[in-house]
């Protein structure tokens, strides 16, 4: 944690919370200590340290600037097993994605959306951790949706980018996006299917590449999000 998160109004941090291990196991810090903190999609600023007991640790949090801004870019990734989803949406939101649209695609596996990831809302926790990672309080919202079409239709952005090595043509890395707002779509490990592709170009989408390597979804996710931003010049 390179920032620790609290709830609007949080005072107490109970000894089983995670933070409160990170508190004093990594950070070491005790009573009249201060540390990093914020609120989610809000203020950052230090907690000092009021009290630390067998039971957790009292907090006070002096709020000193907005730490919740994202960049203009939203991520387009197709279901992949969950394990390797938790990935993705962790490092999508340390990079600061604004937002991340979750379609079922063509060639995925339908039975994703029943994983506990989405069901008892887990995902949640792993965008907080995302966000303690980068340092800021910014946290990308995440809508999960049943087709391409369906993240088509809500996916807005000056350049439409579809990250595809069968049909790409353009390396990511030549593209100019300096001053612009992205949608990057991401298949699933299969790729998207030839309905799909043509769905998304005739969208709009321009079919680019990272290179001529396949890459499996959550790498193409993370290097293809630090492109962009890249050529967006926000990295």
């Amino acid at each position: 944690m390179n920032i620790v998160l609290i709830g609007e109004g949080e005072d107490f941090i109970p000894s089983s919370d995670e933070r409160a291990r990170h508190i004093r196991k990594v950070l070491h810090m005790g009573e009249g200590d201060s540390f990093r903190a914020g609120i989610p999609g809000s203020m950052m600023g230090h907690c000092t340290i009021l009290s630390s007991g067998d039971d957790g640790i009292r907090i006070s949090f002096t709020a000193e600037r907005d730490g919740s801004a994202l960049y203009p870019l939203t991520l387009i990734v197709a279901q992949v097993r969950p394990i390797c989803m938790r990935r993705i949406l962790r490092e999508a939101v340390s990079l600061g994605v604004g937002r991340i649209i979750l379609p079922v695609s063509d060639l995925g596996e339908k039975s994703y959306l029943s994983a506990s990831l989405y069901r008892d809302r887990e995902y949640e926790g792993i965008l907080l951790d995302g966000a303690m990672q980068s340092g800021f309080t910014g946290v990308s919202s995440v809508s999960i949706v049943d087709s391409a079409e369906a993240a088509i239709s809500i996916a807005e952005g000056d350049e439409l980018i579809l990250l595809d090595n069968a049909v790409g043509a353009v390396p990511l890395s030549q593209a100019d996006l300096r001053g612009r707002s992205c949608v990057l779509a991401i298949g699933p490990e299969r790729g998207w299917s030839e309905r799909e592709r043509r769905l998304f170009i005739g969208s709009g989408y321009s079919p680019m590449l990272l290179g001529c390597r396949i890459l499996r979804t959550e790498t193409a996710a993370v290097a293809g999000c630090a492109m962009a931003l890249s050529r967006m010049g926000f990295i």
